[in-house]
């Protein structure tokens, strides 16, 4: 999860003052335009996309992941690490306590709730996102959309995260989010998360 959702607190420091400055200006364009997740990817292109995503059988138990957020220019600028425990509420919700090392040495904690609808999609809820993040599953694809309050310079910014993860196979998940604010990219981040104490092949 992506996690977009794994930057509130840290890449504050990344975005100088001056990027903001210029979004601010941006403030009067339609909410119907910070709200859209802007994705040029049609989610049904994976539906024979093997191997199919269960969530509940990848996100359970203890999983590691490697990641990095990157700028609009594509220079890296952080690098994390993050530990996940993945737990279940009965059958239709998925608890991801994540746990964030970052290479400057900080650390932060996201705690996710994600419950299956009726119509097979998911909602999901954590404690910096605005309302709630939807998500859909279609072959090996999950694609979530959500806006994430983002505080800057003593300001809070509603960020538009849109997130796809792709299952490599049973044990590797790929994750690139891209976050932007009144429809202009901010940067990315690129995630991989294995599952642990399994063999991935």
């Amino acid at each position: 999860m992506s996690k977009f959702k794994i930057l509130s607190g840290d890449v504050r420091k990344n975005i100088a003052p001056r990027v903001m400055a210029k979004l601010a200006i941006g403030a009067g364009l339609s909410a119907t335009l910070l709200l859209s997740g802007c994705a040029t990817q049609n989610i049904q292109a994976y539906q024979n996309s093997m191997p199919t995503l269960d969530m509940h059988e990848f996100f359970s138990g203890q999983i590691d992941g490697w990641g990095m957020f990157q700028g609009r220019n594509g220079e890296v600028k952080k690098r994390f690490y993050v530990d996940i425990d993945a737990t279940h509420e009965g059958d239709n919700v998925i608890v991801l306590d994540e746990k964030f090392s970052w290479a400057d040495g900080t650390k932060s904690q996201r705690i996710w709730r994600l419950t299956k609808q009726s119509d097979g999609s998911w909602k999901g809820t954590a404690g910096d996102v605005i309302g709630e993040a939807t998500g859909e599953v279609v072959g090996n694809t999950l694609h979530w959309n959500y806006l994430l309050a983002l505080p800057v310079e003593g300001k809070t910014y509603k960020v538009n995260f849109d997130d796809w993860m792709y299952l490599v196979d049973k044990d590797v998940m790929l994750n690139r989010s891209v976050m932007k604010k009144f429809g202009v990219e901010l940067g990315s981040v690129t995630l991989s998360m294995h599952r642990n104490g399994t063999d991935a092949q």
